[in-house]
């Protein structure tokens, strides 16, 4: 059982540190975040074009299997954490040889490790001394830095330029667990929903993507919100400021736009729309005594504004007051009512009250027959403009992951430069002997960890400098041979 057990979990251990189980797992990652991309998502999306985009019954699946909301899935999630997984036993299952290999770095090459190295070349030298002294200048003209390497009775030469390569594959996997750590967290943890403010409005009540309420600790107040146009009248942009209230006070204030949001206490609060909201900021006006009321007081004409359920006084006799704005209104059996919330066929409603005549009259624009009473008034009303009221959308985030996940972009720059641009490069310079010529000779050989095409003409550069430098060099003139020298430097 113990052996059952056991075979098991390393067959288990062997599927989940296999490259192609993260590959695949990764692929599927990829292709559903390209979904989230595709299918409208919630809340960004707003509700009434989520219906114009699909029918009910598709949005209906859609919202079942989670794909309007796929970063927040709990199978997305869960996807993550498994590749997540299959990244740290690959890299616990691969990174001792990796270390051993950067922490040891294979220095002098024996017999074997020569004859299966390429690209390499034998080159005539006149000694041992000689060759290696050319070696060396030319690894120095090349910007390397050789070292001599003594193995029991020969010296070589090792060089070596950006070892850290062989670690890039671990700077890039580490990129990936911080990013895909800031998904879980923000799955788990973090939230979005809408604010929707009219100017001056204040409130610290988000609307969340299940229609949950959540209360701030803070509140937002919108002191203005507009639009700016192309010079064809299409819109440019949209943009808010926005002021944070807490403990009664103004703490923060910013003018947003798109892509430039507010941050306070984690809290972002992105524009994401703008418009009217059906009612009204303030109705002009001017009114004009009528049937000799205004000479009996000493009235004249006057020019005013009025927001709804405002009043002003036109004489210490009468006052105007909004009473009420229909966006699309209707008359039927003497009332009026609204249709609809749209701005389409709008209604103002003015109550005028008369304190001698004890009397209200209403006065409706346009004129009502109806139901107004505009030319019984004391005051003969003309409106000069309306100025719709706007509001302001904002998408609200709280990302506690994104830390991680910007993190983990940033490293994974630099793993990705590591990968693609840094190669690492070696070198070796060995005399040896022909047995059958009893001629010396060079062996020089290198490797590249990748762009092997462009690694060739560096070590055709090196062969050049080489040879140029063996014209150069003279000959040793100590009489006792290399390997006499080597055996006394390991005694010592």
């Amino acid at each position: 059982m113990a052996v059952a057990l056991r075979t098991f979990a390393h067959k288990t251990w062997r599927t989940i540190a296999s490259i192609q189980t993260g590959v695949v797992l990764l692929i599927l990652v990829v292709i559903l975040s390209a979904v989230g991309t595709i299918v409208l998502q919630r809340p960004v999306t707003e509700p009434d074009e989520m219906q114009n985009a699909y029918s009910p019954q598709t949005l209906r699946i859609l919202d079942a299997v989670g794909l309007t909301d796929v970063f927040h899935s709990w199978w997305f999630l869960g996807l993550v954490l498994l590749v997540s997984l299959c990244i740290v036993a690959a890299s616990i299952d691969r990174f001792p040889n990796s270390w051993r290999y950067f922490a040891r770095p294979y220095k002098y090459p024996d017999e074997s490790f020569r004859r299966a190295l390429h690209p390499q070349k034998l080159v005539p030298i006149a000694d041992e001394e000689a060759g290696l002294v050319a070696a060396e200048r030319a690894l120095h003209s090349l910007g390397f830095k050789p070292e001599r390497v003594v193995r029991e009775d020969h010296f070589g030469i090792f060089a070596e330029r950006h070892r850290i390569s062989e670690l890039a594959v671990y700077i890039v996997h580490a990129s990936l667990l911080l990013i895909f750590l800031g998904t879980v967290v923000d799955g788990i943890w973090g939230w979005r929903g809408t604010l929707n403010l009219n100017e001056g409005q204040t409130s610290n009540r988000v609307e969340l993507r299940d229609g949950a309420i959540r209360t701030l600790p803070f509140a937002i107040r919108c002191d203005a919100a507009g639009q700016e146009n192309y010079k064809d009248g299409t819109p440019k942009k949209w943009w808010s400021k926005l002021a944070v209230i807490e403990d009664g006070r103004d703490v923060r204030s910013k003018e947003i736009v798109v892509n430039d949001p507010l941050l306070y206490s984690g809290v972002r609060f992105y524009q994401s729309s703008y418009g009217p909201n059906g009612k009204v900021d303030k109705l002009m006006l001017v009114a004009m005594p009528s049937n000799g009321h205004g000479q009996k007081q000493g009235s004249q004409k006057q020019e005013f504004g009025l927001a709804v359920n405002d009043t002003v006084s036109l004489d210490a006799d009468t006052t105007v007051r909004f009473a009420e704005f229909i966006p699309d209104y209707a008359v039927r059996d003497g009332q009026v009512y609204r249709k609809s919330n749209e701005l389409q066929n709008p209604a103002a409603h003015l109550v005028v009250t008369s304190k001698s005549a004890a009397k209200d009259y209403d006065v409706w624009f346009p004129q009502l027959d109806d139901v107004a009473d505009n030319s019984k008034a004391p005051y003969l009303f003309q409106a000069t403009d309306l100025k719709m009221g706007h509001f302001t959308g904002l998408q609200v985030s709280h990302e506690p992951g994104q830390w991680g996940v910007w993190c983990g972009v940033v490293l994974m720059g630099v793993g990705l430069s590591f990968v693609f641009y840094v190669v690492h490069m070696r070198f070796w310079a060995v005399p040896v002997r022909d047995p059958k010529t009893g001629k010396t000779r060079l062996w020089i050989g290198g490797s590249a960890n990748r762009n092997r095409d462009a690694f060739a003409q560096r070590f055709n550069d090196l062969l050049g400098l080489v040879e140029k430098e063996l014209k150069t060099v003279p000959r040793t003139s100590a009489s006792e041979p290399i390997a006499t020298r080597a055996a006394e430097t390991l005694r010592v």
